[in-house]
């Protein structure tokens, strides 16, 4: 489960739907196959959610058909297996067409509070409830600290997230729940601006497909890209960028490099994970990691 179209959410669902058209099992956790493969389907999925997510109650954002098979399907053959995208690619889901024409042209340009939580009964929470960051200190003696999200929206005339009266600025905040038979099982909740559903993905991943708990999902090596534009700014998009733990065996990173991805490597972690795994019908263990109550980032 994911915030709508206000965040930045829903793009984690379409990589997870662009995600099923492939074998990640079969490629191997953390190999070149691997990483080049999600990193391909972050760059589509995080292109469509600058081409289209603003807030619902102005603009109608085609939730459906980015969500769905169909347009899946269409947009897999994009992902070339041998070759790291440089180019920004939202598609057309009002025309299903794999690639949207006449794209228009970008211009260039704290701290997030991470909770998950869950009770002896199974209610699960998760939650990202700030990302201040301002720069300008608290308002007068009040205590309260400005805030900074409207940076998030933008100037460009025509874009569903351009700044208007009343119009909320499409966020970065973006906790998930997954469920299992309709109830929760996992909570996430990350810090890190446009890094949050990046990592939540590769998260949700390590669970669902190769069966790790909490613990280990979290401490475990993931990847980033900035190949999008930023929510904060906004700066321009670093086309073919890669950022990969350093633990990624050296082998992997010549082998992304190979296929043209512009790899940075970082000895911390990528995205400020809380994780709890629970499910109570199958089994009475629960297990959370990360900090429950907060981690650093934006």
């Amino acid at each position: 489960m994911k915030c709508g179209p206000w965040t930045q959410g829903p793009f984690l669902l379409e990589g997870l739907r662009l995600l099923e058209g492939f074998d990640l099992k079969k490629m191997g956790l953390l190999s070149a196959d691997y990483i080049h493969t999600v990193t391909e389907v972050i760059k589509l999925a995080m292109a469509d959610r600058d081409e289209y997510y603003a807030d619902p109650r102005f603009v109608e954002v085609p939730m459906k058909e980015l969500l769905s098979e169909a347009y899946a399907k269409i947009r897999r053959p994009l992902i070339d297996p041998h070759k790291a995208s440089l180019e920004l690619r939202p598609g057309d889901p009002y025309q299903m067409k794999s690639v949207k024409k006449g794209m228009r042209s970008f211009p260039t340009q704290g701290g997030t509070t991470t909770l998950t939580v869950v009770d002896r009964w199974g209610n699960m929470v998760a939650a990202t409830p700030s990302g201040l960051g301002s720069t300008a200190g608290p308002a007068g003696n009040t205590g309260i600290i400005h805030g900074s999200r409207l940076i998030s929206l933008n100037t460009w005339p025509g874009h569903p997230n351009c700044i208007a009266p009343g119009k909320r600025p499409r966020i970065t905040l973006s906790p998930a729940l997954v469920l299992k038979s309709g109830k929760p099982v996992v909570a996430i909740s990350v810090a890190g601006g446009d890094l949050q559903d990046q990592a939540g993905l590769q998260l949700i991943l390590d669970h669902i497909e190769f069966g790790m708990h909490s613990a280990t999902a979290v401490s475990t090596p993931r990847f980033a890209t900035a190949h999008h534009i930023s929510s904060f700014g906004p700066e321009g998009p670093k086309l073919g960028s890669l950022q990969v733990n350093r633990d990624v065996p050296e082998e992997t990173l010549k082998e992304l490099e190979h296929r043209g991805h512009k790899v940075q490597l970082t000895s911390g972690e990528i995205g400020g994970a809380a994780m709890i795994w629970c499910d109570l019908a199958a089994t009475s263990e629960c297990e959370g990691s990360g900090s429950a109550a907060q981690n650093a980032g934006k």
